[in-house]
């Protein structure tokens, strides 16, 4: 499994771990990752995705998974979550055309 965030696309940076004599080691810096199951009000289901905290924040800012994932491009996404914004793009484009009907 990757080390990268499935919504924000973060991975892992490499820098130095710097002793206190100043030996400088190559070290990297992991992000912070959860297993979080958000609720997609467009699709009516529960989403499990592997994000960083700073995208659950990100998530809850924007209010909700569905207004994230419309507002987030595509080139960060991973497959899973392009795949989830396409299904929602679709219900939400087809929702007012019913409802004005």
């Amino acid at each position: 499994m990757s080390r990268r965030c499935e919504l924000t696309a973060k991975g892992p940076l490499v820098g130095h771990k710097v002793s206190h004599s100043n030996i400088k080691t190559k070290r990297r810096f992991l992000p912070n990752l959860c297993n979080v199951t958000f609720i997609s009000d467009a699709l009516g289901r529960n989403v499990r995705l592997r994000v960083s905290t700073n995208a659950i924040k990100s998530v809850d800012h924007n209010g909700g998974l569905d207004a994230f994932l419309i507002k987030a491009s595509a080139a960060t996404l991973s497959p899973r979550a392009l795949e989830l914004k396409r299904q929602i793009e679709k219900k939400v484009g087809a929702e007012p055309a019913k409802q004005a009907s």
